[in-house]
């Protein structure tokens, strides 16, 4: 019986090793692409809050296994039409604006459960690829090589069908995430933000712009915790002039005062100055 050469198997054995590379690459591209898709798919917060939490989300998917991102995948962004949607995060405080960002794809129930099971595939797949590999190809015969090579030629096949379906999803996520920012935004959603005006031009006085502009000039002016209310008014026109009472449907300072309930307004005497003087309550909460 000949004995094989070493130099006859070093090439089949170099070509098993370049087609197993280039199929843990390609997952490795499928997962990337996985990570940020499930990062950009739903994202909740406050106006201070929501710039930072998509480096949250990322941050947090980083270390996730496959099999979890699927997951992932099938429960937050795929959904089986009739299921149970997620639930909404638990109701913010009154004194606050909240914002939900969630994308969602609903699919038939059997397209569904199909997809569902192709992705399982793919996890077993790629667990297969990752750690038993060797066991399951003998890698000491040219016969053997050659076998490894087909079944890495049709695995590469798979996951490249894989990710060009995530592709497709990925694709569907952007274009929803560039309307939700033009969304964000319009002057509408930029007054709701900025100055608590809602777009049927209520107000929401505890995020009302003017008031945060009376909390600053409080916080540079207070004298013995008291403001005087001109002066107050003389700072907000010099440092936020667009912060007027008239843009809040407002005659007066002092009915700003009246109308937000976040500040207490007492006339008298103070450092010798007689005036109008005002103070945050003591329940006004940011």
């Amino acid at each position: 019986m000949a004995v094989l050469d070493q130099a006859d198997l070093a090439c089949p054995q170099h070509e098993v090793q370049r087609l197993l590379g280039r199929c843990l690459l390609r997952l490795q591209q499928y997962e990337l692409l996985l990570k940020a898709m499930t990062a950009l798919q739903k994202l909740s917060g406050t106006p201070e809050t929501l710039p930072h939490a998509l480096d949250t989300r990322k941050v947090e998917a980083r270390d996730k296994t496959l099999g979890t991102l699927v997951g992932r995948l099938m429960g937050d962004y795929i959904i089986k039409e009739g299921g149970e949607l997620p639930e909404d995060p638990p109701n913010p405080p009154p004194d606050s604006i909240h914002f939900n960002f969630r994308l969602q794809l609903i699919l038939p129930a059997e397209s569904y459960e199909a997809l569902k099971a192709d992705l399982r595939e793919l996890v077993t797949l790629r667990n297969t690829l990752v750690h038993h590999f060797i066991e399951l190809h003998d890698l000491w015969t040219v016969e053997g090589c050659l076998r490894a090579q087909d079944a890495l030629t049709c695995s590469y096949a798979e996951i490249d069908r894989h990710l060009e379906r995530l592709l497709t999803f990925a694709g569907e996520i952007d274009e929803a995430r560039k309307a939700a920012a033009e969304l964000m935004q319009s002057p509408q959603v930029q007054d709701m933000v900025v100055n608590g005006i809602g777009p049927d031009g209520q107000i929401h006085w505890p995020m009302a712009g003017i008031v945060g502009a009376l909390r600053e000039a409080f916080r540079e002016l207070s004298v013995d915790g008291w403001v005087n209310l001109d002066a107050a008014a003389r700072w907000v026109s010099e440092h936020h002039p667009e912060q007027t009472p008239q843009k809040y449907g407002c005659s007066r300072w002092r009915q700003v005062i009246h109308e937000s309930g976040k500040f207490e307004l007492r006339r008298f005497t103070h450092n010798g100055q007689f005036g109008a003087w005002f103070r945050e309550r003591s329940n006004a909460t940011d």
